[in-house]
Protein backbone atom coordinates (compact mmCIF):
# COMPACT_ATOMS: atom_id res chain seq x y z
CA UNK A 1 0.00 0.00 0.00
CA UNK A 2 1.60 3.27 -1.17
CA UNK A 3 -0.89 5.76 0.32
CA UNK A 4 1.48 6.82 3.13
CA UNK A 5 4.36 7.64 0.74
CA UNK A 6 3.60 11.05 -0.71
CA UNK A 7 5.91 13.85 -1.74
CA UNK A 8 4.46 17.33 -1.77
CA UNK A 9 5.87 20.52 -3.20
CA UNK A 10 7.91 22.95 -1.14
CA UNK A 11 9.01 20.60 1.61
CA UNK A 12 12.66 20.25 0.55
CA UNK A 13 15.14 22.59 -1.16
CA UNK A 14 18.79 22.29 -2.25
CA UNK A 15 20.97 25.36 -2.60
CA UNK A 16 24.44 26.77 -3.10
CA UNK A 17 25.87 30.01 -1.70
CA UNK A 18 27.08 32.04 -4.69
CA UNK A 19 29.40 34.12 -2.48
CA UNK A 20 31.21 30.98 -1.37
CA UNK A 21 31.33 29.75 -4.97
CA UNK A 22 33.26 32.91 -5.94
CA UNK A 23 35.88 32.14 -3.25
CA UNK A 24 36.36 28.57 -4.59
CA UNK A 25 34.62 27.14 -1.53
CA UNK A 26 32.53 24.10 -2.45
CA UNK A 27 29.22 24.26 -0.60
CA UNK A 28 25.79 22.74 -0.50
CA UNK A 29 22.77 23.16 1.74
CA UNK A 30 19.54 21.27 2.20
CA UNK A 31 16.50 22.71 3.90
CA UNK A 32 13.49 20.76 5.16
CA UNK A 33 10.02 21.93 6.14
CA UNK A 34 9.26 20.59 9.64
CA UNK A 35 6.11 22.58 10.53
CA UNK A 36 3.80 25.10 8.79
CA UNK A 37 6.19 28.06 9.40
CA UNK A 38 9.39 26.23 10.41
CA UNK A 39 12.29 24.78 8.44
CA UNK A 40 15.68 23.30 9.29
CA UNK A 41 18.63 24.25 7.07
CA UNK A 42 21.92 22.32 7.09
CA UNK A 43 24.84 23.73 5.11
CA UNK A 44 28.38 22.53 4.60
CA UNK A 45 31.48 24.23 3.14
CA UNK A 46 34.82 22.87 2.02
CA UNK A 47 37.83 24.79 0.75
CA UNK A 48 40.77 22.40 0.35
CA UNK A 49 42.88 24.49 -2.00
CA UNK A 50 46.21 26.24 -1.66
CA UNK A 51 46.24 29.27 -3.97
CA UNK A 52 49.15 30.98 -5.73
CA UNK A 53 51.99 32.23 -3.50
CA UNK A 54 50.99 29.56 -0.94
CA UNK A 55 47.87 31.50 0.13
CA UNK A 56 45.65 29.34 2.30
CA UNK A 57 42.01 29.74 3.30
CA UNK A 58 41.51 26.01 3.85
CA UNK A 59 38.54 25.01 5.96
CA UNK A 60 35.51 22.84 6.35
CA UNK A 61 32.43 24.03 8.21
CA UNK A 62 28.96 22.74 9.09
CA UNK A 63 26.19 25.21 9.92
CA UNK A 64 22.73 23.96 10.96
CA UNK A 65 19.97 26.55 11.33
CA UNK A 66 16.35 26.60 12.51
CA UNK A 67 14.21 29.12 10.60
CA UNK A 68 10.87 30.74 11.31
CA UNK A 69 9.08 32.08 8.22
CA UNK A 70 6.92 35.19 8.69
CA UNK A 71 4.53 34.37 5.80
CA UNK A 72 4.95 30.83 4.47
CA UNK A 73 7.90 28.48 4.17
CA UNK A 74 10.30 29.17 1.28
CA UNK A 75 8.70 32.54 0.51
CA UNK A 76 9.42 35.99 1.90
CA UNK A 77 11.00 37.03 5.20
CA UNK A 78 12.51 34.63 7.75
CA UNK A 79 14.54 34.76 10.96
CA UNK A 80 16.87 32.03 12.09
CA UNK A 81 19.15 30.75 14.82
CA UNK A 82 22.27 28.87 13.73
CA UNK A 83 25.21 26.93 15.10
CA UNK A 84 28.54 26.46 13.36
CA UNK A 85 31.62 24.35 13.72
CA UNK A 86 34.68 23.46 11.72
CA UNK A 87 38.43 23.46 11.27
CA UNK A 88 40.74 25.80 9.36
CA UNK A 89 44.29 26.43 8.10
CA UNK A 90 44.78 30.07 7.01
CA UNK A 91 47.75 32.21 6.12
CA UNK A 92 49.70 34.36 3.63
CA UNK A 93 46.79 36.77 2.91
CA UNK A 94 47.54 40.50 2.82
CA UNK A 95 44.17 41.73 4.10
CA UNK A 96 45.32 44.64 6.28
CA UNK A 97 42.05 45.23 8.14
CA UNK A 98 40.61 44.79 11.62
CA UNK A 99 36.96 43.89 12.16
CA UNK A 100 35.35 43.98 15.59
CA UNK A 101 38.61 43.34 17.43
CA UNK A 102 39.95 40.65 15.08
CA UNK A 103 43.14 41.71 13.24
CA UNK A 104 42.95 39.92 9.89
CA UNK A 105 46.21 41.65 8.91
CA UNK A 106 48.07 38.98 10.93
CA UNK A 107 47.27 36.50 8.15
CA UNK A 108 50.03 38.13 6.07
CA UNK A 109 52.95 37.03 8.27
CA UNK A 110 51.51 34.09 10.22
CA UNK A 111 49.61 30.89 9.59
CA UNK A 112 46.83 29.74 11.92
CA UNK A 113 45.63 26.16 12.16
CA UNK A 114 42.73 25.34 14.48
CA UNK A 115 39.06 24.70 15.12
CA UNK A 116 35.96 26.82 15.80
CA UNK A 117 32.45 26.60 17.23
CA UNK A 118 29.81 29.31 17.40
CA UNK A 119 26.21 30.45 17.30
CA UNK A 120 24.25 33.33 15.85
CA UNK A 121 20.97 34.88 14.76
CA UNK A 122 20.06 35.66 11.16
CA UNK A 123 17.58 37.47 8.95
CA UNK A 124 16.84 36.62 5.34
CA UNK A 125 14.51 36.92 2.41
CA UNK A 126 13.52 34.32 -0.20
CA UNK A 127 12.40 35.35 -3.71
CA UNK A 128 10.54 32.77 -5.81
CA UNK A 129 11.58 33.03 -9.47
CA UNK A 130 9.52 30.17 -10.82
CA UNK A 131 8.11 26.78 -9.92
CA UNK A 132 11.47 25.28 -8.96
CA UNK A 133 14.01 28.12 -8.84
CA UNK A 134 14.51 30.79 -6.18
CA UNK A 135 17.09 33.21 -4.81
CA UNK A 136 17.66 33.80 -1.13
CA UNK A 137 19.73 36.40 0.74
CA UNK A 138 20.71 36.08 4.41
CA UNK A 139 22.91 37.83 6.94
CA UNK A 140 23.74 36.57 10.44
CA UNK A 141 25.53 37.93 13.49
CA UNK A 142 26.91 35.92 16.36
CA UNK A 143 29.81 34.65 18.41
CA UNK A 144 32.62 32.23 17.49
CA UNK A 145 35.07 30.61 19.91
CA UNK A 146 38.24 29.35 18.30
CA UNK A 147 41.52 27.72 19.30
CA UNK A 148 44.48 27.76 16.94
CA UNK A 149 48.18 27.06 16.71
CA UNK A 150 50.14 30.04 15.37
CA UNK A 151 53.09 29.48 13.00
CA UNK A 152 55.97 31.80 12.09
CA UNK A 153 55.34 31.97 8.36
CA UNK A 154 52.62 30.79 6.01
CA UNK A 155 54.51 27.71 4.83
CA UNK A 156 57.37 26.38 6.90
CA UNK A 157 57.93 28.31 10.11
CA UNK A 158 58.18 27.13 13.67
CA UNK A 159 55.13 26.98 15.90
CA UNK A 160 54.94 30.18 17.99
CA UNK A 161 51.80 29.58 20.06
CA UNK A 162 49.96 26.40 20.99
CA UNK A 163 46.16 26.16 21.12
CA UNK A 164 45.60 29.89 21.73
CA UNK A 165 41.93 30.82 22.32
CA UNK A 166 40.23 33.57 20.33
CA UNK A 167 36.80 35.17 20.72
CA UNK A 168 35.03 36.71 17.73
CA UNK A 169 31.78 38.68 17.64
CA UNK A 170 30.46 39.72 14.24
CA UNK A 171 29.23 38.27 10.96
CA UNK A 172 28.67 34.52 11.18
CA UNK A 173 26.67 34.11 7.98
CA UNK A 174 26.51 35.96 4.66
CA UNK A 175 24.72 34.23 1.83
CA UNK A 176 23.20 34.78 -1.58
CA UNK A 177 21.81 31.36 -2.37
CA UNK A 178 20.67 29.90 -5.65
CA UNK A 179 17.83 27.59 -4.61
CA UNK A 180 16.17 24.57 -6.25
CA UNK A 181 12.76 23.73 -4.77
CA UNK A 182 11.48 20.15 -5.07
Amino acid sequence: MWAGLTVSAQKVVLKTNLIHDVTATANVAAEFKVAPKWTVDISGDLNAWTFSDNKKWKHWKLQPEARYWLCETFNGHFVGAHLLGGIYNMGNWNTGFTLLGTDFGQLKDYRYEGWMVGAGMAYGYHWMLGRHWSVEAEIGLGYVYSRADKYECPRCGDQLEDNKPHHYVGLTKVAVNLVYVF
